[in-house]
């Protein structure tokens, strides 16, 4: 569970909101769901995401330390949120639908040349899984298209998005399938809406539909004085 704010209600920065284009070899948890009101003036408490059947996740494999450093363990009070804010992360959650009959219709090595990556997670250009493409070799795309979405998303691999993510493949059943997308960072421009912004114009746009999804703010973990700052006077 976490704490969300509404819209308008500072400081938790909103930016375009959940639209537009995401995605990538969708992967999956558990599904139920709950809503109850939160506490204090324009919170409410979200729990669980309803509705919705997961298979497996898929994201990024990342060293702890450099987790606490992307998602808030040293984030101070320079940007104006409270004292109990700090060591929280901001949180955003995307549920993207899949076309699935209009990709279908794609062969694999098409599929391949969107997402920018084999099926076996090797790079096109040939550089194994544990390894990073070679994308200065390759200017104009040709192994790797620069529309793809690994290359738009991560330009330069040396140098990752400052957060952490992980995606749940979901099927609602009706052919309603595709990701439930999870981003953690203690900076939303820099992290989460930098990288929307690189996607914009991506091959795999068209085959793409947000439905759903927020900004949410996690308290920090082990501190508990966020309670106590929340709680109706």
């Amino acid at each position: 569970m976490c704490w969300c704010r509404s819209p308008g209600s500072a400081p938790v920065r909103y930016g375009r909101g959940p639209s537009g284009s995401s995605g990538g070899w969708p992967g999956g948890g558990c599904g139920g769901g709950w809503r109850g009101a939160g506490p204090g003036t324009g919170w409410r408490a979200v729990g669980r995401w309803p509705g919705i059947r997961f298979t497996s996740p898929r994201g990024s494999v990342i060293r702890r330390r450099s987790a606490r450093r992307w998602t808030g363990r040293s984030y101070g009070r320079g940007r104006g949120e409270p004292r109990w804010a700090v060591g929280g992360s901001y949180q955003v959650v995307r549920v993207i639908r899949l076309a699935t009959e209009l990709w279908d219709k794609d062969s694999v090595e098409e599929q391949e040349r969107i997402v920018g990556r084999r099926r076996d997670g090797r790079w096109l250009d040939g550089a194994p899984v544990d390894e990073q493409p070679n994308y200065r070799a390759d200017p104009r795309g040709r192994l790797t298209p620069l529309d793809s979405h690994v290359r738009l998303a991560t330009p330069d691999r040396r140098h990752p998005a400052p957060l952490v993510r992980r995606g749940y493949s979901y099927d609602r059943g009706n052919g309603d399938t595709g990701l439930l997308f999870s981003c953690f960072q203690r900076d939303l421009a820099q992290g989460f809406e930098a990288v929307q912004r690189r996607l914009e114009g991506e091959a795999m746009a068209k085959y793409l539909l947000t439905t759903g999804g927020g900004y949410f703010f996690v308290p920090p973990a082990g501190d508990d004085g966020w309670v106590e700052a929340l709680e109706p006077s």
